[in-house]
């Protein structure tokens, strides 16, 4: 039970592993592998600090040293490769590379389809740094959290760390990932960290062309992938229309499979397909972003969501019923308007159909469920004009929702997953808040990891509606 409790009460779980893997990093040395491939370097945390002027210049003048490959694996030869040459850092968090803008990006939403199953991403800048040491160099690197859904439910989360180099290059220095099955962490491999376990990975050059080849994973064994450019210049279909300049790419994996990939100017990686699994960009702020206020039509798409899922409740089905309606007259006026993202807008369309066929049939629980999912897509819709901090309080709120019916359902993986959500979710707020919001936050969460420990859900459940309360000022 201990060392359950001590996973489950970690602030922010892979937060607290990557930070505490770093502190380890950090206690044994500095970086190694400028002498020998295959030892393992060091990397260190602290406050900002650019990359000494000295260490810049050696590195612009060396190789950097790779990690064997297999033979059978198909690797690019060296005269493709664009990645061998040492990198320096001077200004490394403020990322100007168009097909990876990630310091310039708040928030990122894909969706597609993997195993049969709805898919979902989102990719949030945070607001810390980490300084990694790398080859002689002190590097300020952004955070980036990854977070996917499968047929609904958390799959992976994984906490990514670039920094771009003064050539206009972008860097890839590590991944904390933890992915799951039934609500737990099943598995942390592919985490790795720059020195500790291979050197620094190219994302994306600063002006890719076609044939160039580079790796933005680099520990075989741990992470592996090989781009190759494919075309570039090329004109795409974006989530509000055309977007000029793509690129098109294959990567290759260790096990000598490929997959297609696509990159676009002003947000970075845009689709992504392997035989029938698919992922695409739906938005990204602020590229996306739309100005003015946020439409009435939005507003009430998602207050009649949760009017309806209140409803469903209390079996008031002639409230139910007749918040449905008008949110289906409310969506299609707010469609004539135009500005429609492709990829949500026949989501939205499906989402609305079942929480309708839910109501109709008065199943009070699937009306609940999918009156979370209209509200879900709602939000996404809500981002092109409201801050990415609103949007994820209110995403809190729905999932907090989500524990309460699945708890009354006896679902205890489900549970064990939406408490992990609440938390990464929960990571991506807590700098703009109040301090004392934070505690009152902090303090819910807690106990609903606490709960989730203990394997007791009706105190979960009763956690959860204290933090759907204790949520509500902050949304106002």
């Amino acid at each position: 039970m201990g060392a359950k409790r001590l996973r489950f009460v970690a602030r922010g779980v892979t937060v607290f592993v990557l930070l505490v893997s770093l502190a380890m990093v950090e206690a044994c040395g500095s970086d190694t592998t400028a002498n020998n491939d295959e030892s393992p370097g060091k990397m260190a945390t602290g406050a900002r600090s650019a990359a000494s002027t000295t260490a810049a210049g050696e590195a612009s003048s060396r190789m950097i040293p790779q990690p064997p490959v297999p033979a059978d694996i198909p690797v690019a030869p060296k005269s493709k490769r664009v990645d061998l040459s040492m990198p320096t850092f001077s200004d490394p968090t403020n990322v100007t590379n168009p097909l990876f803008p990630v310091s310039k990006q708040d928030s990122v939403l894909m969706v597609g389809h993997v195993d049969g199953k709805p898919f979902r991403t989102e990719v949030t800048l945070l607001p810390e740094t980490r300084i990694v040491e790398w080859q002689g160099q002190r590097i300020e690197t952004l955070v980036s959290q990854y977070t996917a859904y499968l047929g609904g439910r958390i799959q992976e989360v994984a906490y990514d760390l670039y920094a771009q180099a003064n050539d206009g290059s972008v860097w890839y220095f590590g991944e904390d990932v933890a992915d799951f099955e039934n609500g737990a962490i099943v598995t942390k491999e592919g985490t790795w960290i720059v020195g500790k376990d291979g050197p620094a990975a190219m994302i994306m050059p600063a002006d890719p062309k076609v044939g160039d080849a580079y790796r933005t994973e680099n520990t075989p064994g741990i992470a592996f992938e090989e781009v190759t450019v494919k075309a570039v210049g090329k004109t795409l279909d974006g989530p509000l229309g055309s977007v000029k300049g793509g690129l098109l790419a294959e990567e290759l994996h260790m096990d000598g499979k490929t997959e297609g990939k696509t990159f676009a100017p002003g947000y970075g990686e845009f689709y992504t397909s392997d035989g029938s699994d698919v992922e695409a960009l739906a938005l990204a702020v602020p590229t996306d972003a739309l100005p003015g206020p946020l439409p009435d039509g939005l507003g009430d798409l998602y207050s009649g969501a949760l009017e309806t899922f209140d409803a469903a409740k209390s079996r008031d089905w002639n409230a139910a019923s007749a918040t449905v309606n008008n949110m289906n007259d409310v969506w299609m006026t707010y469609g004539r308007r135009g500005n429609l993202l492709k990829k949500i807008e026949p989501r939205m369309n499906e989402a609305l159909a079942a929480l309708k066929a839910a109501v109709d049939a008065r199943d009070a629980e699937r009306t609940r469920q999918t009156a979370i999912g209209v509200a879900q897509w709602s939000l996404d819709l809500r981002l092109q004009y409201r801050p990415q901090t609103e949007i994820d309080l209110a995403r809190l709120d729905l999932w907090a929702a989500q524990l309460t019916l699945d708890a009354a359902a006896r679902k205890a993986g489900s549970v064990g997953g939406d408490v992990f959500t609440i938390g990464y979710i929960r990571d991506r707020i807590l700098n703009p808040l109040d301090g004392a919001d934070v505690v009152r936050l902090d303090s819910e969460v807690q106990k609903l990891q606490v709960a989730v420990a203990d394997n007791d859900l009706s105190a979960a459940s009763e956690t959860a509606e204290r933090l759907r309360e204790t949520l509500k000022p902050l949304q106002e």
